[in-house]
């Protein structure tokens, strides 16, 4: 194990919902390593708390009474008595997940995380680690490649390239599970992933996309 994880780990729980508190400390309290140190309700009793005792890791909701998770980042990022932020937040990933790491949060959970993804989040974050879901870790490489050369279907893993080109060829997701051997739900992932890899939002730009560069011949009207 981790030197860094034989010594306690002392945690403070903000959050304004009492059962959300409590559920928090009864998961926390099935691991020895891990010391429930104080909870906070508001952003006040956050920064209080913050600045008076030394913490090793916060569980920080985003929506509390006062001042919002957003607004109390911004000001812990420039506090001296820094402490690790962990986002547990009812909030979709992409709602809000990549500005709380930019403001200083190493790492992202919504509330509807299982037991053993938070136990997993508090201890990569306790040695330094970022924690973000795979879901994340693709929009970040994304962000990432944005304002690189690598055109958009190059993003594309070899099913996703294949898929995407049956769709602009004008097949449809039951077509093209037939063909390719795969559920139809398997098939809608599939195409999902695509258009948010692509930045697209419809089919009819994939195929105007896959049209002008040569991909495709046209679409199959069918």
């Amino acid at each position: 194990m981790n030197q860094s994880l034989l010594r306690p780990i002392k945690i403070l729980i903000a959050d304004d919902h009492a059962v959300v508190r409590a559920g928090l400390r009864q998961i926390l309290s099935d691991y020895p390593e891990i010391i429930i140190g104080g909870e906070a309700c508001n952003a006040a009793e956050v920064l209080e708390k913050v600045s008076s005792e030394r913490w090793d890791v916060i569980l920080l909701d985003l929506s509390m009474p006062g001042r919002s998770g957003l607004e109390i980042l911004r000001e812990l990022r420039s506090h001296a008595n820094r402490s690790t932020i962990l986002v547990l937040s009812i909030h979709p990933e992409d709602q809000y997940a990549i500005q709380a790491l930019k403001l200083g949060a190493a790492g992202y959970l919504t509330k509807e995380s299982t037991p053993d993804e938070l136990i997993d989040a508090i201890r990569k974050v306790v040695t330094g680690g970022k924690y973000v879901t795979q879901g994340l870790a693709e929009k970040l490489a994304f962000n990432l490649e944005e304002d690189s050369d690598t055109p958009p279907h190059a993003r594309l893993s070899g099913r996703e390239y294949e898929v995407f080109r049956m769709i602009a060829a004008g097949k449809g997701v039951s077509a093209i599970a037939v063909e390719l051997s795969l559920s139809v739900k398997t098939v809608s992932t599939y195409r999902a992933r695509i258009l948010a890899k692509m930045r697209m939002r419809t089919n009819a730009e994939l195929t105007f996309y896959a049209v002008k560069n040569g991909l495709v011949d046209g679409p199959l009207l069918n």
